[in-house]
């Protein structure tokens, strides 16, 4: 009942309408003369310093993923759980690669989205919108994934009902709030509440990690109460070691993973946002830090066990909602205070998130789709305002995801939606260093890897869902004698690139036309100050000290 946890409720609505009341001032931080410009609405003014960019590439990447989806993974797996630790860990020098020329690139020809890259690198506007429309699809899971977070605390609050409507009313009613303040400030809105987000999150997190092992008894009993469950178990996979059975599935999920972290629009609209090189640099060196807490956040999964939490009911008779073990810990292990401050954590951590990847689908629609097939003479006051509508759309695209899909484990939505993003590593991660691939072999490859990964996906079954239960692959599908499983994205990513590379072999033989680089060798260098460096709407610089790699 609702009226058990009324003081959880009272702290987290009010710190709930804190940060939203923040998202609608943020329109008025550091407010632009004019922001009807996708370079304001959409990138915040291209001019974001160290310490902002820390906390919004920061919010934009541990996300509710992190804080729910996690630690339920560990609770329900074991050590399958902790494949975010190593995936998180290889991101870095990934990001630093690639973005840091994207960047450059990016701001020498006012590039928005990463379609638009492709679009100018290959000559080709079919390629740039399979790669919209492919960014758009995969962020679709990731915001409800979002939404799934805050659903869950609801739900250990009591304050959702029975049926459809009313299990997910409330989840529905802070959909509106982020739509509302997404719509009317932007990217300052997520940026603004990024440092609340993640200042929460390290008190809460920082608490747990000190007084529930001492009050569950010590580690030695946290991790014998979770070999004990795991040793019951039936799942070949499950345990708190790896085994023979899911060592290949966690290399592969993490390195996969790792991959396509970085190909969602929302990480590449965070780093855009950047006001130079340095910034990147910095923040690239000191995100691992995030990876630390990460690993934290991961052991409540072993501590929930300990306490002997019971999922709450899933929305199947018979079902349970493993997404709901974070909030239920906090509950039961903590004063009614500080549970209403971690709910809020975690509510907060999946605003932030969540309202910076509606801004980057949005941005790759208009970009992308509306103004190279729909209004090709749309001013950038037109741009801006479709981007806003297209936002709201796609939260609404979110929403029916929770509502339809209603995943055991809500990583399941994060790890399809890797499997759809990792199908543009060719032409967004690849195209930023070689332009060897012909943009016919690439859409060629999109098409193999897409269609193989989806057919993959559906293939995958649970006791809850007959297609699409997640990205674990069994091999024996594919007519090997084992139980061994690897993930999905890999597979399909892999023939991607081998298609194209087919493709690109045969059409050039064939001698077809490649199409004009729109880019040059020193584009991938430009720096702020640079000449070739397009300027923003504004030039005003940010004044938020750097922070210390």
């Amino acid at each position: 009942m609702w009226r058990d946890h009324l003081t959880e409720i009272i702290i987290f609505t009010l710190l709930f309408l804190l940060v939203s009341g923040m998202g609608f001032v943020a329109a008025r931080w550091r407010a632009p003369k004019d922001m009807a410009h996708l370079d304001e609405w959409g990138l915040g003014g291209r001019n974001f310093g160290g310490w902002i960019t820390w906390f919004l590439v920061g919010g934009d990447l541990y996300t509710a993923y992190t804080f729910v989806a996690v630690p339920a993974l560990v609770f329900g797996a074991g050590a399958m759980g902790f494949f975010a630790v190593p995936y998180t860990i290889v991101i870095y020098p990934l990001v630093f690669l690639v973005l840091v020329r994207l960047w450059s690139v990016s701001h020498r020809h006012g590039f928005v989205t990463p379609a638009d890259f492709v679009r100018s690198r290959f000559d080709s506007p079919v390629l740039a919108l399979v790669i919209a429309i492919t960014g758009i699809v995969a962020t679709m899971p990731y915001i409800a994934l979002q939404l799934v977070g805050i659903e869950a605390v609801l739900k250990a609050m009591g304050v959702t009902g029975e049926s459809t409507i009313a299990r997910h009313l409330p989840i529905i009613v802070a959909f509106a709030i982020l739509a509302a303040y997404t719509y009317q400030s932007g990217l300052r809105a997520p940026a603004l509440i990024a440092f609340v987000k993640d200042s929460l999150i390290y008190i809460v997190i920082l608490v747990a990690i000190f007084y529930l092992p001492y009050k569950l008894g010590g580690w030695g009993d946290i991790f014998a109460a979770a070999d004990a469950k795991f040793d019951a178990s039936p799942a070949p996979g499950d345990g708190v070691l790896l085994n023979a059975n899911n060592q290949l599935q966690y290399v592969t999920l993490a390195f996969g993973s790792a991959l396509a972290l970085f190909l969602y629009p929302h990480s590449l609209t965070g780093v855009l946002a950047s006001r130079n090189r340095d910034v990147i640099k910095r923040n690239m060196s000191a995100l691992p830090a995030y990876s630390l807490l990460l690993g934290l956040i991961a052991l409540l999964g072993y501590m929930a066990i300990a306490a002997d939490v019971k999922p709450l009911p899933g929305a199947s008779e018979g079902t349970v909602d493993n997404n709901t073990i974070v909030p239920l810990l906090f509950d039961q292990q903590f004063p009614s205070w500080f549970t209403g401050i971690a709910y809020a954590a975690i509510g907060i951590g999946a605003l932030v998130p969540a309202a910076i990847m509606s801004i980057a689908a949005a941005n790759l629609f208009t970009r992308n789709i509306y103004k190279e097939y729909l209004r090709r003479d749309a001013t950038a006051a037109q741009e801006a305002n479709v981007s806003k509508i297209t936002s709201l759309v796609v939260k609404i695209g979110a929403v029916a995801c929770i509502v339809f899909l209603d995943p055991q484990f809500s990583i399941d939505l994060q790890l399809i939606g890797g499997v759809i993003i990792l199908q543009t590593l060719p032409a967004v991660a690849l195209g930023i260093y070689t332009r060897w691939f012909h943009r016919a072999g690439l859409v060629a490859g999109w098409v193999a890897g897409m269609g193989l990964g989806m057919w993959m996906l559906y293939q995958i079954s649970s006791p809850t869902r007959k297609h699409f239960a997640g990205s674990a692959f069994p091999l024996e599908k594919f007519g090997f004698d084992t139980q061994k499983t690897i993930y999905v994205g890999i597979v399909a990513v892999l023939v991607n690139l081998l298609v194209a590379a087919l493709v690109t072999l045969a059409l050039r033989a064939a001698k077809v036309a490649e199409g004009v680089d729109g880019t040059a060798q020193d584009d991938y260098f430009a720096d702020e100050g640079d000449p070739r460096v397009t300027p923003g709407p504004r030039a005003d610089a940010d004044a938020a000290p750097e922070p210390v790699a």
